[in-house]
């Protein structure tokens, strides 16, 4: 059973940086996506950036291009999400999550997920 760890987040000025990491484990193959969320009260939960073990095109919704950057260390079955240049519009709950099967594209946008961490809060005030 894939399990995932986050860590990271907390409360950061506008304009400011915030990097989250996701440590999994439990896979059953070399190939996995792991890819981030995020959800605020009221809304469906959106796919932020989504990364597979073997493409190197990651994938980022486009509020967050330029901004964000997910990079991933897989000796350590870990993902980060730097995050820079943070909005208000950034504040929401973040997930990492998990599939063995799918592309990272098909993750992000259409949250085809196995696996979900516990989340973490990221909010963006001055």
């Amino acid at each position: 059973q894939v399990q995932l760890v986050e860590s990271g987040g907390g409360l950061v000025q506008p304009g400011g940086s915030l990097s989250l990491s996701c440590a999994a484990s439990g896979f059953t193959r070399d190939y996995y996506v792991i890819g981030w969320f995020r959800q605020v009260p009221g809304k469906e939960r959106e796919g932020v950036s989504c990364i597979s073990t073997t493409d190197n095109n990651a994938y980022y919704v486009d509020s967050v291009k330029g901004r964000f950057t997910i990079s991933r260390d897989t000796t350590k079955h870990t993902v980060y999400l730097q995050m820079s240049n943070l909005k208000p519009e950034d504040t929401a709950h973040y997930y990492c999550a998990a599939d063995q099967w799918t592309s990272a594209q098909s993750m992000c946008r259409h949250l085809v997920v196995s696996a979900w961490g516990q989340g973490t809060r990221v909010t963006v005030s001055s």
